[in-house]
């Protein structure tokens, strides 16, 4: 591995880290259990188009903007119109379902392992509340969790990678930006942070123009960071 320099280590959370599919689909399944495995998937993705849409409306200045959990309630809602559920309860309850997120099988090891030599951040489109959630359900290891709530925008916005270079005191090319959506990377990089691939079920794949600095799964991935700090 070329020499990389790095300080810290910045960590995409929703479907780099946790089964953000997973998670959206076991609460549309309690919310409406007479559904089969393909409406529920359908459902999922009918949720994720919704929220990805309005958080690009709203880095493009289209529509004004909202937190993560408003979008999160907008797409719960969506879903239970969908099945015909009018229950508020119900639909309050779905749309914390992105709050109770399963880690991937190699996150919680990979996390702690890596801890331990560098300083880890996530950096994440949920809200301040959501990642404290998520964080004590899914018993993520970091030393600093940034939303983008703080910026008023949402990835791939730059203001919102710049928090992680504010926070952290380094300059963007002492950090490394880890996440399983290749759009998220290309963010990264064009604001100059050094970047890393890891693939997911779930992710963005690269396409043969893009050149990160990395890309491996996550135990070998933190394998190769881990021996160069020794």
């Amino acid at each position: 591995m070329p020499e990389l320099g790095i300080d810290a280590v910045v960590f995409d959370v929703l479907g780099t880290l946790v089964d953000e599919p997973a998670g959206i689909q076991a609460g549309i399944g309690v919310l409406a259990p007479s559904l089969d495995a393909y409406e529920v998937e359908r459902l999922q993705s009918l949720w994720q188009a919704h929220v990805e849409r309005e958080q690009r409306h709203m880095v493009d200045g289209v529509r004004p903007y909202r937190t993560s959990d408003a979008l999160d309630v907008e797409a719960a809602q969506l879903v239970a119109d969908e099945v015909k559920v009018d229950d508020a309860h119900a639909v309050a309850a779905l749309a914390l379902a992105g709050r109770k997120l399963p880690p991937w099988p190699d996150t919680m090891a990979g996390l702690a392992r890596l801890a331990e030599r560098f300083p880890v951040m996530g950096l994440s489109n949920a809200s301040r509340s959501a990642l404290l959630e998520l964080n004590a359900y899914a018993g993520l290891r970091w030393h600093q969790a940034l939303s983008a709530e703080d910026a008023r925008t949402y990835k791939p916005d730059p203001a919102v990678y710049r928090l992680a270079v504010t926070v952290s005191g380094r300059p963007p090319e002492r950090l490394l930006m880890v996440a399983a959506h290749a759009w998220d990377l290309r963010a990264a990089q064009s604001l100059g942070l050094r970047t890393a691939y890891v693939a997911r079920p779930v992710g963005d794949p690269p396409t043969p123009s893009d050149t990160f600095d990395l890309s491996d799964d996550l135990p070998d991935l933190i394998g190769q960071l881990d021996r160069r700090k020794r």
